[in-house]
C-alpha cells in the first residue's frame, strides 16, 4: 500500500463526518457566503456605471446583465441558511435560535424571488435579511465562547447599527448615510454577517464535536 492510500480518507468517512451537524452546517454557510460575497463583486464589475456609493446591492437583481446570476445567488443565500440553520439546530436545540436562521433565510429567498421593483415583497424580503442575519450572528454567540464568540458578538452589532442608521436615512434622514452613501450603508449591513458566516462555517468545520460549541442534544421542550 503507498503513503497515498494509507493517507485517503474512505468514503465512509467522510459521509459520516458530513452527517455531523457542526460540519454539514460549517459547508453549507461557509459556501452561501463566499458564493454570494462573490456574485457581488462579480455582478458590479458587469454593470457599466454602477455607483457603489448610492446604488443598492438590490439593483444588481435588476440590470440585465447581472439580473439572473444576482437573483439566483440570493436565492441561494435563503436555501442555504434555511438548511445550515437546522443542521446547526440539530446540534443544540434552541428553537428561538433556529427561528432567527429560518427568518433570516426566508427573507433572503423572497427578496431573490421578487426582485426591486417588481413587488413590495422584495422589500419586506430584504428587511428580514438584513434584520435577522445580524440576529443569528448575536443569537449564535450564546451557544459559542473564545474568539468566535467575540466575532459573532462584533459582527451583530455592527450590522444592526448600519440597519437603523439605513432606516433613519430611508426615512428622509440621508445625512444618517454619511461620506458611505445608501450603497455603502447597507454593505455595512449585509458584509458583516456574510465574514462571519466565512468565518463560522470554517470554525465548524474545522472543529467538529470539539470544545468551543455547545453539544446539547435537542430536546422536545427546547426553546
Amino acid at each position: 500500500m503507498t503513503q497515498m492510500q494509507r493517507e485517503t480518507v474512505p468514503v465512509g468517512a467522510v459521509r459520516e463526518r458530513l452527517g455531523d451537524g457542526r460540519t454539514l452546517a460549517g459547508v453549507l454557510f461557509f459556501t452561501l457566503a463566499a458564493q454570494f460575497m462573490t456574485v457581488i463583486m462579480l455582478a458590479a464589475a458587469m454593470v457599466p456605471g454602477y455607483n457603489f456609493n448610492t446604488a443598492a446591492i438590490s439593483d444588481l437583481g435588476v440590470f440585465p446583465e447581472t439580473a439572473l446570476l444576482f437573483n439566483v445567488s440570493l436565492v441561494v443565500v435563503g436555501v442555504f441558511n434555511l438548511l445550515g440553520g437546522y443542521a446547526f439546530y440539530r446540534t443544540h436545540g434552541t428553537r428561538w435560535l433556529l427561528a432567527l436562521f429560518g427568518i433570516a433565510g426566508l427573507g433572503a429567498i423572497v427578496a431573490g424571488l421578487f426582485p426591486l421593483g417588481t413587488s413590495d415583497l422584495h422589500s419586506l424580503g430584504a428587511l428580514l435579511a438584513f434584520l435577522f442575519f445580524n440576529l443569528q450572528a448575536l443569537g449564535t454567540a450564546t451557544r459559542l465562547d473564545g474568539a468566535m464568540k467575540a466575532v459573532s458578538i462584533l459582527a451583530g452589532v455592527v450590522g444592526l447599527v448600519f440597519v437603523a442608521l439605513m432606516i433613519v436615512g430611508d426615512s428622509g434622514n440621508a445625512a444618517a448615510f454619511g461620506v458611505i452613501g445608501h450603497g455603502g450603508t447597507e454593505r455595512m449591513i449585509v458584509y458583516p454577517p456574510m465574514m462571519w458566516l466565512v468565518a463560522f462555517g470554517g470554525y465548524l468545520m474545522a472543529t467538529p464535536g470539539r470544545r468551543g460549541v455547545s453539544t446539547d442534544a435537542p430536546t422536545a421542550g427546547a426553546d
